[in-house]
């Protein structure tokens, strides 16, 4: 059985919107490329007929992955979010260690699929958001990252997520 993945109902709905995108506008702009590239003759020596090809073979492989990932997602309900404790659906206000106030950083805790360190969302399966779990306001965490170093954070603040 496929691992749950846990996303918020803006996450799950962005999915299926995808999702639906993908069915029925790419598939049908994808298919009308095949076809034109067919036209232009010799399909062993057609570039454009390869990477139309291609493209509908990324476009296929996405559709089974969110597919997959709807089938196993379960929506973060509102209510099971707890006031001041860190978890997915929650933001989070955090300092590290050595920095002075001015540098804290926030966080969106998000499940993976929602991820997006332009936008501040991290995953609670990152080491940072995993770290972060279960805590709250005025607790001190340590991280271990990826390359060994670890860093301790100072949790500022606990919010739930706009």
């Amino acid at each position: 059985m496929a691992k749950e993945v846990v996303v918020t109902h803006e996450g799950y709905e962005k999915l299926e919107k995808e999702l639906d995108n993908l069915r029925t506008v790419k598939r049908k702009e994808v298919a009308d490329k095949i076809k034109v590239a067919r036209g232009y003759g010799d399909l062993s020596e057609n570039a454009e007929y390869d990477a139309a090809k291609e493209e509908q073979a990324i476009v296929e492989a996405r559709i089974a992955d969110l597919e997959a990932t709807l089938k196993v997602a379960r929506i973060i309900d509102d209510n099971d979010l707890s006031a001041g404790t860190v978890s997915i659906g929650m933001r989070v206000r955090i300092l590290a260690e050595g920095d002075d106030e001015e540098d804290a950083e926030e966080y969106d805790i998000t499940g993976s699929t929602e991820a997006d360190m332009d936008l501040n969302r991290i995953s609670d399966e990152s080491p940072v958001g995993a770290a972060l779990i279960g805590h709250k306001a005025g607790e001190e965490v340590e991280v271990t990252l990826p390359n060994g170093n670890i860093i301790g954070y100072k949790i500022l603040a606990v919010t739930r997520s706009k």
